[in-house]
């Protein structure tokens, strides 16, 4: 079973697999990285994670995608495309999350972009969403950077999130 999705210069992004789970755990598991989520995830959310991300291949055929180093194969972060359930309906949501480290080095827009370009090319959606805590500078920019605009802001997970989008 191929686990590669896309290739961009420096990134590959790939499906997820179980052996993941310590390297998301890094990040799931830092205070900062998790800042604007409801909160952090210990080893059992983190597996629990990947196997709703692979229910999510399965059903949907796309989901959040690991996100490696092209040359060391070093796991970088996450990206990748969710259904979300809102009140006007479900949208496809483009998101993103990066350990620490890897921050400022343009691996998310980089990484965005190419979700964002087969999301509409390669699975033919004609739009997509991201749903973004508007204290977090760093992703307000990843959206805007990849062409999405602010849309409106929602409630979810109890809290107000600004809707970006692009079509």
């Amino acid at each position: 079973m191929t686990t590669h999705i896309l290739s961009t210069e420096r990134l590959v992004l790939r499906k997820m697999i179980s052996e993941d789970v310590d390297s998301l755990l890094e990040i799931f598991s830092d205070k900062e990285v998790m800042k604007y989520y409801p909160s952090c995830k210990n080893r059992n959310d983190t597996v629990m994670w990947i196997e709703w991300t692979l229910h999510h291949y399965r059903i949907y055929g796309f989901g959040m995608w690991i996100v490696e180093d092209k040359g060391s194969g070093q796991v970088l972060g996450q990206c990748g495309l969710v259904l979300q359930k809102l009140v006007h309906g479900v949208e496809v949501e483009l998101g993103y999350l990066f350990a620490k480290q890897h921050w400022g080095k343009g691996y998310a827009t980089e990484a965005a972009f190419a979700c964002k370009k087969y999301a509409f090319n390669e699975l033919g959606l004609s739009k997509l969403i991201s749903l973004i805590d508007p204290q977090n500078k760093a992703s307000l920019k990843v959206a805007k950077r990849i062409g999405m605009t602010y849309e409106c802001t929602v409630i979810k997970w109890n809290k107000e999130l600004d809707l970006y989008g692009c079509q």
